[in-house]
């Protein structure tokens, strides 16, 4: 075991030396009595560091305060012939390990064995934490990453849709058309005319579709895409929906329009599916460099249960969804109503990340699976 003592009596390192053999500690001491050569010492590894309180124009909190401060994860016992009450619990609370009198080191050597094993678990504790973030780290980039590619593969869908299939649907109709001016009887005329009534729905079905994975109206910007889906969300469910905003045009980081929007359309789906509400509300404001996307219902409430089931994806969406652009979404409820709020961070290093993170990345791609029947919900 390597001992670095710090120690300007020979007599007391002697002893000390003898208490730690007697318990069976086999150590390596090496006595420095300097500043300067604690600077040196603690360029090399030590299993254990034993310091005196009163050294020459030094001491051992002194001590303890450069080690913790360059980061040295060693047990630390303070030794002294005199030590008060005050000290010991200041050198406690600094991260000494442990704390003895020199009149009294029959506990010298179980303390050094109890500080190395704390210490040999602390370790281990931190390692466990740093590996356990660098995984959650690996998975939010690897959700990031899918995300992107879902929407990118969805806007290639839409465009697929529109140029393909609209294409065909659009050709068929001048056909069917031109065959209903030049059918030489009326039941043949009808049978077209019911054909271009199925081309027709086809046709609204893939307008359909294509919103659903490709939301066009965020072109004309977040504001007016919230304000028309509020407006079309009251017209559809009968509910009382009111939309507010401070300013009427927003200056945004690619990326963070799309995910306002499939936050407001999830929020209103939830609204719609399981709040039994009669009035909600959508709020876009912009201050402090803070986006903030709050929806507010006057419906039943979540309880604890809704919130911790285990396939509760849809709530789930959307902390994920608000971290790929770095903010976070807040869930206040009780049985009066539920209030969603998104927030992301528009100035700062945040919006590096976001730029970094969108780059190639259309802001009009959409991202999540849709309601056939609902043009403006995702979930």
């Amino acid at each position: 075991m390597k001992v670095l003592h710090i120690e300007d009596n020979e007599e007391d390192a002697a002893l000390v030396a003898i208490h730690l053999h007697r318990g069976g500690i086999n150590a390596d001491i090496h006595r420095i009595d300097t500043e300067v050569a604690l600077s040196d010492a603690l360029h090399e590894d030590w299993d254990l560091i034993l310091s005196d309180y009163n050294l020459p124009g030094y001491s051992g909190l002194a001590a303890l305060d450069k080690i913790r401060a360059l980061g040295k994860l060693v047990p630390f016992i303070l030794v002294s012939g005199e030590i008060g009450e005050d000290i010991a619990v200041q050198a406690m609370r600094n991260g000494a390990n442990d704390y003895l009198l020199k009149s009294n080191l029959t506990r010298l050597a179980p303390a050094a064995l109890l500080a190395i094993e704390a210490n040999r678990i602390r370790i281990a504790k931190q390692r466990a934490d740093l590996a356990l973030s660098r995984s959650r780290q690996q998975l939010r980039e690897l959700a990031q990453h899918l995300q992107t590619s879902i929407e990118q593969e969805r806007a290639a869908i839409a465009r697929e849709i529109h140029d393909d299939v609209g294409g065909a649907l659009t050709a068929i109709k001048f056909d069917l058309a031109w065959m209903a001016r030049h059918a030489p009887n009326p039941q043949i005329a009808d049978r077209v005319q019911q054909a271009l009534e199925a081309v027709n729905h086809a046709h609204e079905a893939s307008q359909r579709i294509m919103h659903n994975l490709r939301p066009a109206i965020l072109e004309q910007g977040l504001v007016p895409a919230l304000q028309w889906m509020t407006d079309r969300f009251g017209k559809r469910t009968g509910l009382q929906a009111r939309f507010r905003t401070s300013q009427e045009q927003l200056e945004l980081p690619a990326g963070v329009p799309l995910v306002a929007y499939r936050f407001a359309q999830e929020a209103l789906t939830n609204v719609s599916k399981h709040a039994q509400a009669t009035q909600v509300s959508v709020d876009v404001t912009q201050a402090g460099g803070v986006l903030s996307i709050e929806v507010t219902d006057n419906g039943r409430g979540l309880s604890a249960d809704d919130l911790a089931k285990a396939r509760s994806f849809g709530i789930r969406g959307l902390h994920e969804r608000a971290e790929t652009v770095g903010g976070w979404v807040d869930i206040s409820s009780n049985p009066g109503g539920t209030t969603l709020i998104l927030s992301v961070p528009l100035s700062g290093p945040e919006n590096g990340f976001i730029d970094q993170l969108f780059t190639n990345l259309d802001a009009d791609a959409p991202a999540s699976d849709t309601d056939p029947d609902d043009p403006t919900v995702w979930g």
